[in-house]
């Protein structure tokens, strides 16, 4: 099978869960035998120098990139104010990106054409002009939904601007549910959801696979005094609202004075300056680190306090993967179904995030336990090929018909 990918991002490096979702679904394609073409904007916020590609993107055929500045500029977006478009879309509509789509679409054939975000669209009618391709829209988020959550948690001038635009963004989203062939959603629940807002055409849940022979896990972290992290892009606004709300109604007002020795470690991609401001006792800011497994390796407990956010938490299945403690909110955990106190930890409130981390030190060697269940449980719901394997099922089944037609 010929598969194109498009993403509204250079899908390396892995320290994102839409770069990681990329990247293990293409590397697990091409190990079932498929081949594989990958087209990506290389946009401001996101910048890769393309010209440096590493060896670990061999498992596609070719791989082209388009510049895009997509720059969030106060004028553009004030000016937006007066229209009836989505400004989360705008920002991902590109000529250049659709004349190199054009071009390749010319000079190769595909079988499917698969988007990665709903913000890539917005080339589907490119697409049906210039390809027989079956197009399927992998929907990471509901993504009107994360921008729900994240006004609703908001102060009241961001809260009056996104829910000014974010009903724009819905509409976008329900409009564009049907003009692909296949949805292919991260969870059940985001399916559900889409099937809500108007979806007929099949649809498949395809999780977020890892190939778990990639992490080693170090126990060692359990040996030593216990440490929490948080890792994740904090240019991401759901992560920003997140690690905000637990530094202030959790840490500063419950953990630290309650836990003389527990430290908290926060890594994170394009850190904002608040973050690398903070002067709170035993708080470690490490902003972008090399190896984000590395970094989740050094500590026993990765916590995960999202408010908002759809599909799923890449960083969660990594730590499980690894062996960690996951404790985090059950929004955090959607599409995830492990276990309170079995697999991870789950909490939404600052008193169980504190009953959470009092456990912790109960539970003293004995905690090791609750991550070696998270590993098995990764390894046994989320491995890459498998997933891959539903999914060009669900491809050959709409191909079939075509190819019948063909004979």
């Amino acid at each position: 099978m010929k598969i194109l990918q498009l993403c509204k991002k250079f899908p390396f490096p892995l320290k994102d869960g839409e770069s990681i979702a990329v990247t293990f679904m293409a590397r697990a394609f091409q190990e079932l035998g498929c081949n594989t073409t990958l087209l990506a904007m290389n946009t401001s916020k996101h910048r890769f120098e393309a010209g440096k590609l590493p060896p670990d993107l061999g498992h596609y055929d070719a791989v082209h990139t388009v510049d895009v500045d997509n720059r969030i500029r106060p004028l553009a977006a004030l000016s937006n104010l007066f229209s009836d478009r989505s400004y989360h879309v705008e920002r991902f509509e590109n000529q250049d990106f659709a004349d190199k789509l054009t071009e390749i679409l010319h000079n190769d054939w595909f079988d499917v054409v698969q988007l990665e975000t709903l913000y890539l669209a917005p080339y589907i009618p490119l697409i049906r002009q210039h390809s027989s391709a079956i197009v399927a829209l992998r929907a990471h988020n509901v993504e009107h939904e994360i921008w729900e959550r994240v006004a609703a948690n908001s102060n009241p001038l961001k809260k009056w601007y996104l829910q000014t635009i974010t009903p724009r963004l819905k509409k976008f989203e329900q409009d564009n549910l049907n003009r692909c062939d296949l949805l292919v959603g991260i969870t059940e629940r985001d399916v559900e959801h889409f099937r809500a807002l108007g979806l007929k055409k099949p649809a498949v849940v395809t999780p977020i696979g890892l190939d778990c022979r990639d992490y080693l896990a170090d126990s060692a972290s359990f040996e030593r005094p216990l440490s929490l992290a948080f890792i994740g892009s904090l240019d991401w606004m759901p992560n920003v609202e997140g690690l905000k709300w637990f530094l202030e109604k959790v840490w500063k007002p419950l953990l630290a004075p309650a836990f003389p020795e527990l430290t908290f470690h926060i890594a994170g991609r394009n850190t904002p300056s608040w973050v690398r401001r903070l002067r709170l006792p035993r708080v470690h800011v490490h902003g972008e680190v090399p190896d984000a497994v590395d970094f989740i390796n050094r500590h026993s407990v990765l916590v995960v306090p999202l408010l908002a956010g759809s599909g799923m938490r890449a960083k969660i299945l990594e730590a499980m993967a690894l062996g960690k403690v996951v404790l985090s909110t059950p929004i955090g955990m959607e599409g995830i179904a492990a276990r309170h106190l079995q697999e991870a930890l789950v909490a939404e409130s600052p008193e169980a995030f504190y009953s959470a981390v009092n456990l912790c030190y109960a539970q003293g060697a004995d905690l090791v336990r609750i991550g070696q269940r998270a590993q098995v449980f990764c390894a046994d719901n989320f491995d890459n090929l498998e997933i891959a394997r539903r999914l060009l099922g669900a491809y050959r089944n709409l191909l079939a018909p075509a190819s019948l037609f063909r004979r």
